[in-house]
């Protein structure tokens, strides 16, 4: 991974910081925060790129992980949520809905660099994370549940993905202007996820109605094998360019595990208010708060030419979401969640 300063991305860029400074973010400046010191305002002339070979890899293992889940579903799980759709419905909003107004609301309280805020837009716009059933599972969540929110999920994100990215982007000022110099199509993105994660779904499902007898001898070893390859991918890519992401990833640390708190939070509470069983309120905050930022780099890259502060928002999540999940789920197990 690489990376060059885009003239093509100039004038935005510019016009998006002066929207920014005019939303009030100058006053912060003035007071010497995090958010708008000049190393940190510097992220949003970085342009990161994956070559296409890379990204095609990506596409690659992220439909790999994919069709390892769905092997794990078959029709049935789909009607026992459609006889019983509180716990799914609850889930699907909390994602859709509640974590991207939540998103949008703290990019106005600590006004980031315009890159920045988008990518975190972008972030909460995707569906969960396939990590999420894993750790699910661990926690003593309902992991049947968490495989369906994710299946659904996936499903919806070709339509409900573009709209948050477009409809939360564009009412923030500096992002705006971002959308408006970039060329992105919601058709495109829309068949990027498709492609990416509904056809493995689909395909998975399909085989373990056919040959059971084949996915239950893939089903374990295909998921381990697809999270490391994934974790391996991420990893070899940040060493490629560690030095960089080093230098920034700092900008946006707090951001970060501000935004995963408030995801998991968001999760639990919506849970609580809907009435839902210990064992379904472990699922639906985990599905809320960890997000595929997978797919979230894919589309950076592929819609956003790799813009410096999204690409690394989205890759600071891939790593703190799997620790801060994993440690929650250490917490979670120690006691059996209700039914």
């Amino acid at each position: 991974m690489s990376y060059i300063n885009s003239a093509r991305f100039a004038y935005y860029l510019k016009t998006a910081n002066c929207c920014k400074a005019m939303t009030g973010s100058t006053s912060n400046a003035k007071k010497g925060g995090i958010m708008n010191n000049p190393a940190v305002a510097g992220i949003d002339e970085v342009m990161l790129n994956f070559s296409s070979t890379s990204l095609q890899i990506l596409n690659a293992v992220l439909a790999v992980v994919m069709f390892s889940i769905a092997i794990d579903l078959k029709p049935a799980d789909f009607k026992k949520l459609v006889r019983a759709p509180k716990p799914l419905l609850t889930g699907l909003f909390s994602q859709f809905v509640v974590l991207p107004a939540l998103t949008f609301c703290m990019i106005l309280v600590t006004t980031p660099q315009p890159s920045i805020a988008l990518g975190l837009i972008l972030v909460a716009a995707c569906p969960g994370g396939n990590i999420s059933n894993f750790i699910t599972h661990r926690a003593g969540g309902n992991a049947a549940l968490s495989v369906s929110m994710t299946a659904f999920a996936t499903v919806g994100a070709i339509l409900l993905t573009p709209f948050n990215i477009a409809f939360w982007g564009s009412l923030y000022g500096p992002t705006r202007e971002i959308l408006r110099q970039t060329s992105i199509d919601p058709v495109s993105v829309a068949i990027t996820v498709g492609f990416m994660l509904v056809l493995p779904l689909c395909l998975g499902v399909v085989l373990n109605v056919k040959r059971p007898d084949i996915t239950v001898r893939l089903r374990t070893p295909l998921q381990y094998l697809s999270m490391g390859i994934f974790v391996a991918f991420v990893i070899l890519a940040l060493a490629a360019n560690w030095m960089l992401f080093l230098q920034y990833a700092g900008a946006v640390a707090v951001l970060v595990l501000l935004h995963n708190a408030l995801a998991l939070s968001a999760g639990y509470a919506i849970a609580t208010v809907m009435g839902l069983s210990a064992f379904n309120r472990r699922a639906v905050m985990i599905e809320t708060g960890i997000q595929n930022s997978g797919l979230g780099l894919i589309l950076i890259f592929g819609f956003f030419s790799g813009l410096g502060g999204m690409a690394v928002v989205a890759a600071f999540w891939g790593i703190w979401h799997v620790l801060s999940g994993i440690a929650l789920a250490g917490l979670m197990a120690r006691t059996r969640a209700a039914r």
